[in-house]
């Protein structure tokens, strides 16, 4: 394998000649100066010293006290159910309260299984405030997967919704470690040894008229675990990346930090943060919604709207209908609103971003945002062990740099290295990304060999391949294991899949590599079409042959009526979209 120099990205939008008004390193200093909101200051975590956000808040409980200021407020919408603060804090010190009657306290695991309900936050918050660790189960999985989490995590009490009960209720007398379940939404009878949520809060529209309780006393700090989320498992057995309390107050002030750096770099002054409305879709036990949009949507008193299951129809009704500022969760969702043949019918006036993470955005997708919307795209990169937010990108810098996830925070490095681990590449250079800050998290649970060689002095190895640009901005070229060799060449999936993006036929698209007898491996592709859209095969790869060098193209194409099968994470099946080429592997003897 050989590394390449890639292209630079060509701009959305002509940006005027005085753009940007201030560096990336005018805007760091001035934004994180001595007495700044954004000023930094150094901790020392598992014994590695780091650049923190002086002003974070320290802790998740510290962060649920703090949210009665917002009193009554909307926090949580969800069908006719209307949540405000007050009521939220309310359901929570109720549940808290509950749990520390089980028997619950500081480092016990309590695990979490339901769609997104306004019984999520209660849940959550309930634990960490306590001092346990909430373990935010992938509501997508099925029983033997629920329960490897369950066994994985030796939670001593689950908090789950009627749906997921069924799926895992003849095998709870196989987790030893498991005492107590709590049912939210229960449909049929519960058996022994269950118990109904509502029995402890009621209903969400009870908890106004709660009694005040204060939360249970507990001794918490910043460094402290407070999370088991485990990654999206798309090869082997997921692993639990063991968050802290910092880890999640560090998403709220990167979040602000490049709201402003995008002001500054247009030269205007940045207004203190407001109330929003946001159309949360992405589920929240992926740390995108749990980390990088709760955790931010509490400090600043918005509101999160959630949708029972994701349908375009129905998120075009509640855009208009609630006013909702901001959408998003992965790039799929932004295509399905422009392509949506009704969108006209609907005011979405009052939406002004639209962001996304979790995988890969095409040009063409930042380019029908900003024009067909009127709103700016935002995207960035994180991962589960980096519990979300690194680097950010939004303004008129995704505009200018379509093809980047953005620049990094300031309390963040990211640095691209060479096979050995060591040797940092040049600008422009392709390897692995490499990324430090106060949101990486503590590592593996329980897998020791695991952490010891993903998180190396504060560093986490990423399994990206990336390239950093001259400026500091972070382009990622494809996962380290979905790169296709074909003959000793490199193809980077994001940069065919882009070309196809950028068709105007084509909504969806990945890129595979299928067998080859002598050249290792091939690329082929697999699109999805927009509503009443026609393409061949012939068509799309002579439009790829145009952009691209020849051995690039893919010599076989793949429609699928649907948009390609995900992961809760939103991240692309590959694996199982390599199955439609089995006509196309080679016979050995």
């Amino acid at each position: 394998m050989r590394e390449e120099a890639a292209v630079a990205s060509e701009p959305i939008v002509d940006l005027p000649p005085s753009w940007p008004a201030m560096s990336l390193a005018e805007v760091k200093a001035l934004l994180t100066a001595p007495g700044a909101k954004f000023e930094m200051d150094e901790a020392v975590i598992d014994g590695v010293p780091t650049r923190v956000w002086k002003n974070a808040p320290p802790t998740m409980r510290y962060l649920l006290e703090a949210s009665r200021g917002h009193a009554d407020r909307l926090f949580v919408i969800y069908e006719d159910e209307r949540v405000s603060y007050e009521a939220h804090y309310r359901a929570t010190a109720a549940l808290a309260t509950h749990l520390v009657a089980l028997g619950i306290g500081k480092g016990d695991r309590v695990a979490l299984a339901m769609r997104n309900l306004p019984e999520w936050s209660v849940a959550f918050f309930a634990g960490v405030a306590i001092g346990a660790i909430m373990v935010p189960l992938n509501a997508w999985w099925t029983g033997a997967e629920l329960e490897y989490g369950l066994r994985d995590s030796g939670a001593r009490v689950l908090i789950v919704d009627g749906e997921r009960h069924g799926r895992l209720e003849s095998l709870y007398a196989t987790l030893p470690d498991l005492g107590h379940v709590i049912v939210a939404r229960a449909t049929t009878p519960l058996g022994e040894g269950t118990q109904r949520l509502e029995e402890v809060i009621g209903t969400p529209h009870d908890w106004p008229s709660l009694a005040e309780v204060p939360l249970p006393p507990a001794a918490v700090a910043p460094d402290d675990a407070a999370t088991i989320f485990y990654t999206s498992g798309t090869t082997g057995a997921p692993k639990g990346a063991l968050g802290s309390h910092r880890n999640f107050m560090t998403n709220i002030m990167s979040s602000g930090y490049t709201a402003a750096r995008a002001f500054l770099r247009r030269g205007e002054v940045p207004p203190d943060p407001a109330p929003r409305v946001s159309l949360t879709v992405i589920p929240m036990f992926h740390v995108t919604a749990c980390s990088a949009g709760m955790m931010g949507s509490i400090a600043s008193g918005s509101t999160m709207v959630f949708l029972r299951k994701w349908d375009a129809t129905r998120a075009l009704e509640i855009i208009e209908r609630e006013r909702v500022n901001m959408t998003g969760g992965v790039p799929t969702i932004a295509w399905q609103l422009l392509e949506h043949p009704d969108r006209a019918k609907y005011d979405l006036s009052s939406l002004d971003t639209i962001a996304y993470g979790g995988a890969p955005s095409a040009p063409e997708l930042v380019r029908r945002i900003h024009q067909e919307f009127g709103a700016l795209p935002g995207n960035g990169w994180g991962m589960t062990e980096t519990t979300a937010t690194v680097t950010q990108h939004g303004g008129e810098d995704y505009l200018n740099r379509p093809d980047s996830a953005g620049a990094p925070v300031a309390t963040a490095d990211i640095e691209v290295r060479g096979k050995d681990g060591t040797t940092v590449l040049p600008p422009n250079t392709i390897g692995e990304l490499w990324a430090r800050g106060p949101m990486i998290v503590k590592g593996y649970w329980n897998k020791p060999d695991a952490t010891a060689a993903t998180f190396i002095d504060g560093w986490v190895r990423t399994g990206d391949l990336a390239r950093i640009d001259d400026e500091g901005f972070l382009f990622i070229a494809d996962r380290a294991k979905d790169i296709v060799i074909r003959g000793g060449e490199n193809i980077y999936s994001i940069e065919v899949e882009n070309v196809l993006y950028a068709h105007p036929a084509v909504t969806d698209a990945a890129l595979v590599g299928v067998p080859h007898r002598t050249l290792g491996e091939e690329p082929a592709a697999i699109v999805h079409l927009c509503p009443g859209c026609g393409a061949t095969e012939a068509e799309l790869q002579a439009f790829v042959r145009e952009r691209l060098a020849g051995f690039k193209v893919p010599v076989a194409i793949r429609f699928l009526s649907e948009p390609l099968p995900r992961n809760a994470n939103g991240k692309i099946l590959k694996k199982e979209l390599k199955a439609l080429f089995v006509d196309r592997v080679p016979i050995t003897a």
